[in-house]
């Protein structure tokens, strides 16, 4: 058993051989930590995410990467005093501290890079550069994202799709292993996790003065478009997500709704009921307190700090009479840490022990008709046209 160093990697400590590795990339959203990068920040969100779902035309996202700029600006330095967004260093924590199980078990076998969405130096195309250049030709692709969506993981693997094409150099792919690690919002450890805080902050913080039935819960799912191109949404895998966790606190908190967290845009239609709207429901069912719990995000961000912020100030004014508690995400919290390991202690296993798969990047061009179709074979069967039977 080796154990990981306390620094982010020790680049010092002797390697083995590349085809010995694995380079797990975990992928989050990545939030600007200069008011400088809001704009490029702003382009290439509008890009990735709202292409996705609204109809704008591409020469419009510059100009108006610039105009949003304007009120991040204002929102984060005047409204909320200079705010700079935790995530990227919660982000950092999360990925130290999976590396360290990872090394309890694997050595240094296993190193764990990040990569943000939207954030240099660290985009998809500059970690994965950093990971061939360091030798690495195995790759575990490990979004860590609740939900998956086109808005998640969908455009985590499009991004790691165009660095991966980018960096191929000769007929033979350098990548010989890949793996793939979903989202985890129906598994029952990070279920019963969300479970369990909410539990607990209750305990210390509302039991003393509330009923069980006083007490409303806002789970808090990241809000979708409803269309999405044809897309996944992830609206199914987040209701998913919520009615798990309501199931293990509803026989003790009767008073429990959703709350999509939405990034409202014209003729759009977003899910509802949003956060503001689950809460004010609650508090007409008789609620003398309101839990806000943010469990379709593992990562702290502006959303489940300054919008959930704004929404409890909104409600203290209209309702100062009810408690509010504003919980966190899960971060990095020792059981999320270790949980997150375990996902993926059996894809790095296979990619340990499988043969090198090389990919040759000159037979992608070949002509559809030089595939195997099973009119050469004696087994004949057709369709009832005719035609042959492809692969």
């Amino acid at each position: 058993m080796v154990t990981a160093p306390d620094t982010a990697r020790d680049l010092a400590t002797p390697m083995p051989s590349g085809g010995d590795r694995v380079a797990v990339l975990l992928m989050g959203y990545g939030e600007v930590e200069s008011y400088e990068d809001f704009a490029h920040y702003n382009e290439q969100a509008l890009n990735l995410l709202t292409a996705k779902f609204a109809p704008v035309p591409t020469w419009v996202y510059p100009p108006l990467a610039r105009l949003l700029a304007l009120f991040d600006f204002h929102e984060w330095n005047h409204q909320h005093d200079h705010f700079i967004s935790p995530h990227n260093a919660i982000f950092e924590r999360q990925r130290a501290g999976i590396e360290r199980c990872l090394q309890e078990h694997w050595g240094h076998e296993v190193q764990v890079f990040k990569a943000f969405n939207f954030c240099a130096p660290f985009l998809p195309h500059q970690v994965l550069n950093e990971i061939k250049q360091q030798g690495f030709d195995r790759i575990l692709i490990y979004p860590l994202l609740v939900v998956d969506s086109i808005f998640t993981s969908g455009i985590a693997i499009e991004q790691v799709n165009h660095a991966l094409a980018n960096l191929a150099d000769g007929s033979d792919h350098w990548v010989k292993g890949q793996r793939y690690i979903p989202s985890f919002y129906d598994q029952p450890a990070y279920i019963a996790l969300l479970a369990k805080l909410v539990e607990e902050r209750i305990a210390t913080d509302l039991a003393v003065a509330h009923l069980p039935s006083q007490i409303g819960i806002v789970l808090m799912n990241h809000g979708c478009p409803h269309q999405a191109k044809g897309f996944t949404t992830g609206i199914q895998e987040s209701q998913r997500l919520y009615d798990l966790v309501r199931e293990q606190l509803m026989h003790r908190y009767p008073l429990i709704s959703v709350g999509w967290l939405n990034h409202d845009t014209p003729l759009i239609e977003w899910t509802q009921p949003n956060a503001t709207l689950a809460a004010k429901n609650l508090i007409n069912l008789g609620a003398t307190a309101i839990v806000f719990m943010p469990i379709g995000f593992a990562t702290e961000n502006h959303e489940t700090l300054l919008d959930v912020e704004h929404i409890v100030q909104m409600l203290r004014r209209q309702r100062p009479d009810v408690t509010y508690v504003q919980m966190a995400c899960v971060n990095d919290h020792p059981d999320f840490l270790s949980m997150v390991a375990t996902w993926a202690h059996p894809q790095i296993a296979d990619l340990l022990s499988e043969q090198a798969r090389v990919v040759n990047l000159h037979r992608a061009a070949q002509p559809s008709h030089e595939s195997h179709d099973h009119s050469h074979y004696s087994h004949g069967h057709t369709h009832e046209n005719g035609h042959p039977h492809h692969h």
